[in-house]
């Protein structure tokens, strides 16, 4: 029988725009609503806060059991105090929003980082239910309990879900992965390659324009695709150089955390062309000082947005095993298989049902 959880008011943080929205098992409920975020002034914006979270309630005519969503950092998240905020100037120096928030409504409040937040929620009822189902499907009984979530966009985020439980750390740094070295430029991190700034300068580099001048990452994909007007080898360059860099920070990721790889965000619809060179890094090799090569890694990566990779990571492998000390048969599983795709939920929704869930847990529901 489905349990049925209580109400939980979200929040989906932009620069411009705060929109408010509500949750109850899982699903929203009820119209969100969307209040200008007043970034520029901290009292401002506070009061839009209050001013959102107070018309969901009156608009239900039902107080939630907490409120719980993802807001930029840096941040200290496990106190709710949130640090000092390029897209949202009024918070410098420290600002207990949580508290603020708690102290007004009267509930508990929970503020995360969006990469924890969409990992949780894709691994509640997205990609990690997904390629469950397709296991079961097949006749296998491997399931996967672990998930790395990555959001690619204006930076690299990551998130990490362990049997279904975010990875916070003890510091509130847990899965902070665009800190990761660049395998293409490695004096420096990762985002000077994973985000829709690298990618208009990686472009811009080849065709010798100013990155300013550069067009957005969708037109530079349109241009690999011959869609719009633009150097074509240059754009198919450009993604497989961000492909590569990807794929080696999943491998680096992937050797502490073994488990699935779910990808969203803005870039990710540019999969079908940076995924090749992603795949090929993470099936690929190290070459050892004395010339002999290892792989990069023990699990085999499938793409389960291709067809065929689907079917034969779903496929049972499994031998049974005799030996003559033993009078049953024992289940040998040789091939250690991951999966990586797309978010099945979309980023912005898997970054509320992870609120939503994060706050369910939180309060032993």
């Amino acid at each position: 029988m489905k349990k049925n959880y209580p109400l939980v008011f979200t929040l989906d943080a932009g620069g411009t725009n705060f929109v408010f929205s509500a949750l109850k098992n899982g699903e929203r409920t009820g119209r969100s609503i969307s209040l200008p975020s007043n970034s520029h002034d901290l009292n401002a914006c506070l009061e839009t806060l209050k001013s959102g979270f107070s018309t969901l309630e009156n608009s239900l005519g039902t107080k939630p059991v907490a409120i719980s969503f993802a807001f930029p950092g840096p941040a200290d998240y496990q106190n709710g105090i949130i640090g000092d905020l390029p897209n949202l100037p009024a918070f410098k120096d420290g600002v207990p929003l949580g508290p603020i928030l708690e102290n007004e409504f009267k509930v508990p409040v929970f503020i995360n980082n969006d990469g924890d937040l969409f990992t949780l929620g894709e691994s509640k009822s997205g990609f990690l239910p997904f390629v469950n189902k397709q296991l079961e499907d097949s006749g296998n009984s491997k399931r996967f309990r672990n998930l790395v979530g990555i959001t690619l966009g204006t930076g690299f985020g990551v998130g990490i879900s362990i049997n279904e439980e975010m990875l916070q750390g003890d510091n509130s740094a847990g899965a902070e992965g665009w800190l990761l070295r660049n395998k293409l430029h490695n004096y420096t991190s990762i985002e000077d390659t994973i985000s829709i700034k690298a990618l208009k300068r990686i472009y811009a580099e080849q065709i010798h324009i100013s990155p300013d001048k550069s067009p957005e990452p969708k037109d530079i994909f349109e241009i690999s695709k011959g869609k719009q007007d633009g150097v074509r080898e240059a754009a198919i360059e450009t993604y497989l150089r961000f492909g590569e860099a990807l794929g080696d920070a999943i491998a680096h990721i992937l050797t502490l955390i073994d488990g699935l790889v779910v990808i969203g965000g803005g870039v990710s619809g540019a999969y079908p062309l940076f995924s090749r060179s992603m795949l090929d890094e993470l099936n690929g090799y190290f070459s050892r000082l004395d010339g002999t090569m290892q792989k990069r890694l023990l699990q085999k990566v499938y793409n389960v947005e291709d067809a065929y990779q689907l079917k034969q990571f779903a496929k049972n492998e499994t031998t049974e095993l005799k030996h003559s000390e033993l009078e049953k048969t024992v289940t040998y599983d040789s091939q250690k298989k991951t999966a990586v795709g797309l978010s099945r939920l979309g980023t912005s929704e898997a970054v509320s049902i992870g609120a939503y869930y994060f706050a369910i847990n939180k309060l032993g529901l």
